[in-house]
């Protein structure tokens, strides 16, 4: 097989993968909007959202804890590190 008909092959295959997909199997949309019976309404228990007043009480939360490494950075690296070759 020449070049050109591996080319004209992968075209062929790919414009056929292309034209043959089909939609999604999904559920169709129902006709108009039904917001009637949707949602749901308590009236005999009203949400009292009290709490954000400037008199009321504020609820603190405690800091997390400290974290340190156990891994400590070297940091008089160089100067040991010349001293240990000044001794060689």
């Amino acid at each position: 097989m020449t070049r050109a008909a591996r080319w004209g092959a992968v075209a062929i295959a790919a414009v056929g993968v292309l034209l043959m997909t089909t939609e999604a199997f999904a559920q169709g949309k129902a006709g108009g909007k039904k917001e009637d019976g949707y949602g749901y309404e308590f009236s005999d228990d009203p949400l009292n959202a009290g709490g954000f007043g400037p008199n009321d009480a504020t609820i603190r939360v405690r800091p997390g804890p400290v974290r340190t490494t156990l891994i400590r950075p070297r940091t008089s690296f160089v100067p040991e590190m010349l001293k240990s070759v000044e001794n060689l």
